[in-house]
């Protein structure tokens, strides 16, 4: 093996440096919070060297349920994480510079190490700020935690987090994933970024349970009370949208403003979750559902025989 870098090779590894100074400039992951009372929404960024956001209004929110306000300076990783990182990209230039393939592997492993250690320290964050809870706090919910997803979707209570990287974070992310390329050589590196995505894929979110007692319709506000019949959607993004009949899902379907990635129904008989596409519906005023559409889901034809109504399809529904 060379031990000495090409010059292209040397080019990429100065740019990755400069990328790694970009981050120092960019939030690097936020925390979205939807509810009803703040239809816009509430976010809270995280940056190299503090909070910024809404962080007042969170904190306010906190206080309700005995979670610890959040304030820059209570945390030591926003005074050492812009060294780290500006460190990180120092080193960069230092290997471009001495032009030793050992001290890049070095670097490979040390950006690996901090961005492992990252999310480690972020998830106990996480865990430490929403299972200690001030037990004299004006809302109490028994065995209820707070802590926010670490990545992807989340409900908590009647407000839906939503825990993602920033603009800085997917620089970062972007940087490892091309040093990784460079140091498999582009062929075994392919195969670990795409084996990487696919896992990602396999733990991206799907339909969620419903609570009975707990959840409310996202569109008519309704508790889940009848378990034969719910409906689901699941955005892009990973975020779920609860609806206690056919007729609100179709009515936020209408009302717009989701990029839907997945359409869930509960099958009638077994409550059990099926694709819309998949599922064979029938109409029958004897149904009786939430909101009055009378239209229920099987997974199956079979299932389906033992009741009477008109047989629609999803595609004939959807239009």
């Amino acid at each position: 093996m060379q031990r000495k870098l090409s010059t292209r090779f040397r080019a990429v590894i100065f740019m990755l440096s400069l990328a790694m100074v970009a981050v120092l400039y960019f939030p690097i992951w936020k925390i979205e919070l939807a509810a009803p009372q703040y239809p816009e929404g509430l976010t809270l960024k995280i940056a190299a060297n503090g909070l910024t956001g809404d962080v007042d209004i969170v904190n306010g929110l906190n206080h309700y349920i005995g979670m610890q306000t959040l304030h820059t300076e209570d945390f030591i990783e926003f005074k050492v994480l812009p060294f780290i990182i500006g460190g990180l990209a120092l080193l960069g230039f230092v290997v471009a510079v001495m032009n030793n393939r050992k001290l890049y592997y070095a670097w490979v492993a040390l950006f690996l190490l901090v961005a492992i250690v990252s999310m480690v320290d972020f998830y106990r964050w996480e865990y430490n700020y929403g299972h200690n809870l001030n037990p004299e706090a004006p809302i109490r919910v028994p065995g209820m935690a707070y802590q926010p997803p670490l990545l992807g979707y989340k409900q908590l209570l009647n407000f839906g987090a939503y825990s993602i990287p920033d603009i800085g974070g997917w620089i970062f992310i972007g940087v490892g994933a091309i040093l990784v390329l460079l140091s498999f050589k582009f062929k075994k590196g392919f195969f670990l970024i795409g084996g990487l995505i696919l896992g990602l894929q396999s733990c991206s979110s799907g339909p969620a349970p419903i609570k009975y007692g707990q959840d409310a319709c996202d569109f008519c506000k309704m508790g889940f009370s009848d378990k034969r019949f719910g409906a689901e959607i699941v955005t892009k993004k990973g975020k779920v949208f609860k609806y206690d009949d056919v007729h609100c899902l179709l009515a936020a379907v209408k009302a717009g403003g989701k990029e839907i990635g997945g359409i869930y129904l509960l099958d009638f008989t077994d409550g059990q979750w099926i694709k819309a596409e998949e599922s064979r519906l029938l109409h029958s005023t004897s149904f009786h559902s939430p909101m009055g559409s009378d239209i229920a889901a099987f997974a199956d034809s079979v299932k389906m025989k033992s009741f009477n109504g008109e047989s629609l399809t999803w595609k004939e529904l959807y239009r």
